[in-house]
């Protein structure tokens, strides 16, 4: 099996989440709450000032969750297991973390946003733009039967 390195662009370097557990189930049923993500200096220049984005994608390397999980008990399932893929557990073989936070500003490679629910100190390993005529599908469900 091939394997490959993944490089963080930066970090979660402020947060109201410092620890597991903190954190609600998906950072937009706390919408209000802000964090600041540092792009690291090398990558700066791909940053800009986000002009017209008011919405990030941001993908995260979940640093402190259990990597040998192929199960999950999603909280709206009251406990019952599902096959860790038809969740969004942050617990998984490849820990890895999508928010999409509302951008407040972008300042010297500091990116403040709203409604992401990653820890303090969390890697970053990418940003994309949402783009609501592209990212929304209309009629889509989840595993829980909810549109």
């Amino acid at each position: 099996m091939d394997t490959f390195e993944v490089k963080p662009i930066g970090r979660v370097i402020s947060s109201p989440y410092k620890a597991r557990g903190d954190a609600p189930r998906q950072g937009r049923l706390e919408p209000d709450k802000e964090a600041e993500i540092e792009i690291f200096e090398e990558f700066r220049d791909g940053l800009g000032d986000l002009p017209g984005i008011s919405h990030i994608y941001v993908l995260l390397w979940f640093d402190r969750a259990e990597r040998d999980t192929l199960e999950a008990r999603p909280p709206r399932l009251g406990g019952e297991k599902r096959p860790v893929f038809c969740t969004r557990s942050p617990s998984r073989p490849n820990p890895i973390g999508l928010d999409i936070a509302e951008v407040i500003s972008v300042k010297d490679g500091i990116i403040r946003v709203a409604g992401m629910d990653a820890l303090e100190g969390t890697p970053i390993i990418d940003i994309k733009p949402y783009s609501p005529s592209i990212d929304c599908i209309p009629g889509a469900s989840d595993s829980f039967g909810k549109r």
